[in-house]
């Protein structure tokens, strides 16, 4: 039985690496195979998963050897922390290692919908020569709302300031003096950076306090032709009232690679049908072939510290 399994798809030359010193099981498809996945866990001492694995109290009561949960992110919402910790199972997020992969999701995300021309190549490779419906704005001079402010929206607040752009951001967790707000104009409350942001840019894990945090009450106070994007997590809006903002035309667009139930699926994805202003990504903010490749080093190395007994 294997030392160590992996659930989700990693580079492989970071597998190859453990593979090196352990037994390892890597394959990307027990992540919808959860029979085998608790079987081959009945003598593992690791498992390595993304956000699709459901570390759930089950699921650890079925791996009684188990020491340590390497996570290939950041965000922990799959994984039964409590349960974890009560068991003595170490649980290592890859902190930091996608923070400049999702950054660069959102600034993207922003300025291709500021600039509408990007939502045109079905109907100009059609023969249309719709110029006056593309003319779009600039990013340069508009004010990014971060709600939450971590170190991702830290990277996010460079790249924008980078291009001209205002960042405001709204995190109550972080001191008024703390030096990280530098140029950053800190936002009394969410309420205030809706009010005044271009663009609104979610950065705070799912938890109880933050599911729906943006509802329909929260769109309907940013200001108009204001710009969503979310590759935190999907249940932090409501999709249902950010479907009818975006038809209504109170927003301006939305860009979302996290949704309330993933993978989303084509009832789900229906919803969104026919709004031009609108950008939906598999959930990939985080996964370029760089931050993968610093992802899964940095996770192994932290499964190998917990198996090695080192802190």
């Amino acid at each position: 039985m294997p030392d160590i399994v992996i659930s989700e798809f990693m580079d492989q030359a970071a597998v190859d690496s453990a593979m090196a010193d352990y037994q390892v099981v890597y394959d990307p498809t027990l992540v919808d195979r959860s029979e085998d996945l608790a079987t081959l866990l009945s003598d593992a001492r690791a498992l390595v998963v993304r956000n699709r694995t459901q570390v759930t109290a089950q699921l650890l009561e079925a791996a009684p050897k188990l020491k340590v949960v390497g996570r290939l992110g950041v965000g922990l919402d799959n994984i039964d922390t409590v349960t974890c910790e009560a068991r003595g199972v170490k649980v290592c997020p890859a902190t930091g290692a996608n923070d400049l992969s999702v950054a660069e999701w959102v600034i993207a995300g922003a300025m291709m919908l500021f600039r509408a021309a990007f939502s045109a190549r079905a109907k100009v490779q059609d023969g249309q020569w719709p110029r006056n419906q593309c003319m779009g704005r600039e990013t340069a001079g508009k004010a990014l709302g971060l709600v939450g402010y971590g170190n991702i929206a830290r990277e996010a607040a460079r790249l924008a300031q980078a291009l001209g752009m205002r960042v405001l951001a709204f995190d109550p967790y972080v001191a008024p003096d703390d030096p990280a707000w530098g140029a950053v104009q800190r936002m009394e409350s969410l309420e205030q950076l809706l009010a005044e942001a271009d663009a609104v840019s979610l950065h705070v894990p799912l938890v109880d306090s933050t599911r729906h945090l943006i509802d329909a009450k929260a769109l309907a106070s940013m200001k108009p032709g204001a710009i969503l994007l979310n590759a935190a997590r999907g249940g932090v809006v409501d999709e249902e009232a950010l479907v009818e903002a975006l038809r209504s035309g109170a927003l301006g667009g939305a860009a979302l690679d996290v949704y309330e139930s993933e993978p989303l699926s084509q009832e789900g994805g229906a919803r969104f049908a026919g709004l031009d202003n609108v950008l939906l990504t598999p959930h990939i903010g985080g996964v370029s072939v760089e931050s993968n490749q610093r992802v899964s080093k940095l996770t192994m190395a932290n499964v190998r510290k917990v198996l090695e007994g080192e802190e």
